[in-house]
């Protein structure tokens, strides 16, 4: 795991064991007590480490609780399922089922809430969440580019801006789904929100599993 905040002392390496052991303790603090309940005084005691460790680590609770939400979606895997389709509904069903998870919602709920008043912690959500999932957009245009599902961009700006909007749809839409409608994001749903993501409002009922049309020659 990334170290997010340098270590207090230098010299003193920062221990990866106890790091694990309260980002743990936080998420399970966040499913028993909630975010209004939850101290840094008890997560200490429940990864069995000194209250001062944990201050050497984060400046406070907010950012605790973003670290140990990160780490729950850098559990996300692109899947390789063969079609750019599949791929979406693969990662999307494994981001929904993220969210379902009391802690995930708990803790990211807060955060949001709380980083309307505080531009360094909306940076640190982007930067420790946003940011580092974003991968998974760049993994998956590059695959599909591979299969000839997507033209390549030559002009890297574009494709930045193009990644940045691709994340920003497929993220509110799940997190709008199942945080704010509290309606599930079943595979019927994310086939249909796939479908969508694909081929647009006008195309939506294509056979999204079929394989591209070849390329027309010159």
């Amino acid at each position: 795991m990334q170290s997010r905040t340098p270590a207090s002392r230098a010299g003193r390496p920062r221990s990866a064991a106890a790091d694990t052991a309260i980002l743990a303790a936080t998420r399970e603090a966040l499913v028993e007590l909630g975010w209004s309940k939850l101290t840094l005084g008890d997560v200490a005691t429940r990864a069995g480490v000194a209250k001062t460790t944990l201050y050497r680590r984060w400046a406070g609770k907010n950012e605790l609780v973003v670290d140990a939400v990160a780490e729950l979606f850098d559990e996300l895997r692109l899947p390789d399922c063969g079609t750019l389709a599949a791929d979406i509904e693969g990662v999307v069903l494994q981001y929904a089922a993220i969210l379902a998870r009391p802690e995930a919602k708990s803790g990211l709920m807060s955060v949001v809430a709380e980083s309307i008043r505080d531009e360094a912690l909306r940076e640190r959500i982007r930067a420790s969440i946003v940011e580092r999932q974003k991968r998974l957009v760049l993994e998956g245009r590059a695959r599909a580019q591979q299969r000839g599902e997507l033209p390549p961009e030559s002009d890297p700006e574009e494709a930045a801006r193009t990644v940045d909007l691709i994340f920003d749809v497929v993220a509110g839409a799940v997190v709008h789904r199942t945080l704010v409608s509290a309606e599930p994001a079943d595979e019927e749903w994310v086939r249909s929100f796939a479908r969508i993501l694909l081929f647009g409002l006008t195309g939506a009922g294509e056979d999204h599993d079929a394989a591209p049309p070849p390329a027309e020659g010159p």
